[in-house]
């Protein structure tokens, strides 16, 4: 997706599939501040949240 104005029909397609996995890629500036986000090579475990906007997980490490 490249266009803001495809937004909203892409997230309505992905919305009507539920017999399988979507995903739905959306290209952002390099300084756009998408939160949470998991750096490329690295496990889901470490994933990064805006300053204090972290998430609270029902777990104990």
């Amino acid at each position: 997706m490249t266009s803001p104005d495809q937004v909203d029909a892409a997230i309505e397609k992905a919305m009507e599939i539920n017999d399988r996995s979507v995903v739905v890629e959306f290209v952002v500036h390099q300084d756009a501040m998408v939160w949470p986000m998991v750096a490329a090579g690295t496990s889901n475990d470490d994933i990064l949240a805006a300053r204090d906007a972290a998430p609270v997980w029902d777990r104990e490490d």
